[in-house]
């Protein structure tokens, strides 16, 4: 972007040198006209907010399958509050808050129905076809799945959110993606607004994760206040409030818990920053490790109340039970599908037999798996019972 352009003006008085500058930015994987009345990571974030994809995560699980209540999170739902989350950093960090914000609205497109219980379960269809992996999938939903624009395939977001969307990656799935896999080869590190969306997704999940616990009564107040970071802040909300409700009590220990990390995530980065001495993107880059991080004290803490909501919540009977129905429509509509294509609609069967024309079985599976990761949760329940007739929710 030239220098003149007023977006690189704003942009060169708010952000700081190790910020990620769209005029350093690596472009695009087609070229366009630049998008000079808002930016190119604005533009990113638009066109992440304006995908079918996105929609779709409305209707996709966060920790309960979606019909489960109203008011629980979804896909959607933790996508914005990860971005919120990350955003307000951000601003404090001197990074590009826009850039931000589009990493953390696209980190879950690839999600399949059902949360991590529908990954899983896909990734063990697909062992013999190279694997199933949401990050890699969100990647491909942005470079190729969205059919929107009639110049290329994707959204043809820049490199730097797609470098965002991509937290892990095996050398084998690496070299493939080319030049956006290159960090993971060389061991060299993503952008701080890449690192900070990855974070930014854990205070999010981590907080409201225990909301979503507490109001599907899986877990409890008082097995909580075994958390010494629950503990702390619960009781100096009692002490200051002590007339307060059960739900009131609880939604402001949550808020204090997610200000906690957030504003021990801004001091201990800015001090890692300083101490690294980095003053632009590419020494950023360079870095021997991850820059957004928590103090010592505090990411013990986080990891107790992780640990916590490991053993009470994500092993709870009751989501367990969920996460096994789930495993099986998945399981199950991949089976079927890969035997009888003619059971998937008339476009993916198309690019199926096509894919299985090219590179035979694992074509077909890779669109197969493209097809299972869009759907909604209801969708797939829908699916399961029309080919099935078997009602498993």
């Amino acid at each position: 972007m030239p220098a003149s352009d007023p977006v690189h003006k704003v942009q060169s008085t708010i952000l700081a040198p190790y910020g990620a500058h769209e005029s350093d930015s690596r472009g695009r994987m087609h070229a366009e006209a630049p998008a000079s009345h808002r930016g190119e990571y604005r533009r990113d974030r638009e066109r992440i907010i304006h995908s079918t994809a996105f929609r779709r995560l409305e209707y996709k699980t966060q920790l309960f399958v979606n019909h489960e209540g109203d008011l629980y999170r979804t896909r959607l739902t933790h996508s914005i509050e990860v971005a919120q989350v990350a955003r307000s950093i951000a601003y404090r960090l001197g990074l590009n808050e826009p850039l931000c914000e589009a990493i953390a609205l696209a980190h879950d497109l690839g999600h399949t129905p059902f949360g991590h219980a529908g990954q899983d379960a896909l990734n063990r269809c697909m062992q013999a076809h190279g694997g199933f992996e949401h990050n890699l999938q969100s990647l491909r939903v942005v470079d190729c799945l969205e059919l929107k624009y009639p110049q290329f395939p994707g959204l043809n977001l820049t490199f730097e959110t797609r470098e965002g969307i991509l937290k892990h990656c095996s050398k084998k799935n690496a070299r493939a993606l080319g030049s956006v896999g290159q960090r993971f080869l060389e061991r060299t590190q993503p952008s701080l607004e890449a690192q900070l969306a990855n974070i930014a997704d854990e205070i999010a999940y981590t907080s409201h994760d225990i909301d979503d616990g507490l109001r599907a009564n899986l877990i409890t107040v008082s097995k909580l206040r075994e958390v010494e970071l629950f503990d702390q802040h619960i009781d100096a909300v009692e002490h200051e409030f002590p007339q307060l409700g059960r739900r009131q009590k609880t939604y402001e220990t949550i808020r204090r818990i997610r200000n906690r990390l957030v504003a021990d995530l801004i001091t201990a980065s800015q001090a890692a920053i300083d101490e690294a001495r980095v003053g632009s993107l590419d020494e950023v880059r360079a870095a021997p490790g991850s820059l957004i991080r928590f103090s010592e004290p505090m990411r013990e803490k986080n990891q107790a109340l992780k640990n916590f909501l490991r053993e009470h919540l994500y092993r709870h009977e009751r989501v367990h039970r969920m996460n096994r129905k789930a495993a099986k429509v998945v399981a199950d509509l991949y089976a079927a599908f890969f035997r009888d294509a003619r059971l998937m609609p008339d476009e993916y069967r198309g690019m199926a037999n096509e894919a299985a024309g090219r590179d035979g079985d694992s074509g077909r599976a890779r669109v197969i798996s493209d097809y299972i990761s869009g759907m909604t949760d209801r969708y797939a329940i829908a699916e399961h019972r029309r080919i099935f007739n078997e009602k498993i929710f």
